[in-house]
C-alpha cells in the first residue's frame, strides 16, 4: 500500500489557532501584527525581573530603539513571531509570545517568554508546537536555544516537545537542538 504526501504552506503571517488549556480557558495564537506594537511593549512591562531574566540573561528594564525595532519589525520569512492572547476584563490581551529568526539555511533559533501569572499554563509548549509546525512548512530542519542552565521549567518544555533534543552546556548556557524532523 502507498502513501501519499501532502504539503501544506502555512501563510506564517496571517497564522492563526485557538488552543485550549488546561484549565479549559481558550487562548488564541496567532502571528504578530503591527497594531500589536503597543499591546507588545505594554505585555514586556508586565514580565517580572526573574522571567525578564530568563529570557534576556540579563534583568532588562526597557528596549533601545534597535532593540525594538528588532521586535517589532517582522518579516515572517526568516523572522517568524506568534503571541498568545487570552481574555482579560473583557479584553484580549498578550499574554505570551515566541518567534524564531533564521541563522542559517536550515536552522532558527528560537525563544519564548510569558507572563508570569500565565506561566505553568502550557503556553509555551503550545507556542513552541505552532512554531515548529510553521518552521517545517518554511523547511527549517533545527530550531535552537540559548538557556540559562538555572531555567528548568524552559528546558522542560523543550525535553517535552516531542522532537528529538540534544543539550550541549557550557559555562552559564545550555545551547539545545531540537530536531524538527
Amino acid at each position: 500500500m502507498g502513501f501519499v504526501l501532502i504539503v501544506v504552506m502555512l501563510d506564517a503571517a496571517s497564522y492563526s489557532a485557538i488552543e485550549t488549556l488546561r484549565d479549559s480557558r481558550r487562548l488564541e495564537v496567532r502571528a504578530f501584527r503591527p497594531d500589536d506594537r503597543a499591546d507588545f511593549l505594554s505585555a514586556v512591562d508586565r514580565i517580572g525581573a526573574l522571567s525578564r531574566y530568563r529570557r534576556f540573561f540579563t534583568v532588562k528594564h526597557g528596549f533601545t530603539e534597535r532593540e525594538r525595532a528588532f521586535f517589532l519589525n517582522l518579516d515572517f520569512d526568516k523572522h517568524v513571531a506568534l503571541v498568545a492572547l487570552m481574555e482579560e476584563a473583557e479584553r484580549r490581551v498578550i499574554v505570551g509570545g515566541g518567534r524564531y529568526v533564521v541563522v542559517q539555511q536550515s536552522r532558527a533559533e528560537v525563544a519564548f517568554v510569558v507572563l508570569d501569572q500565565y506561566q505553568r499554563q502550557g503556553i509555551a509548549p503550545i507556542l513552541l508546537r505552532h512554531l515548529a509546525g510553521i518552521a517545517r512548512a518554511a523547511g527549517l530542519l533545527e530550531l535552537i536555544a540559548e538557556v540559562l542552565p538555572e531555567n528548568i521549567p524552559m528546558l522542560k518544555v523543550f525535553e517535552k516537545s516531542g522532537f528529538r533534543m540534544t543539550v550541549t552546556p557550557e559555562p552559564g548556557v545550555a545551547h539545545v537542538t531540537l530536531q524538527l524532523n
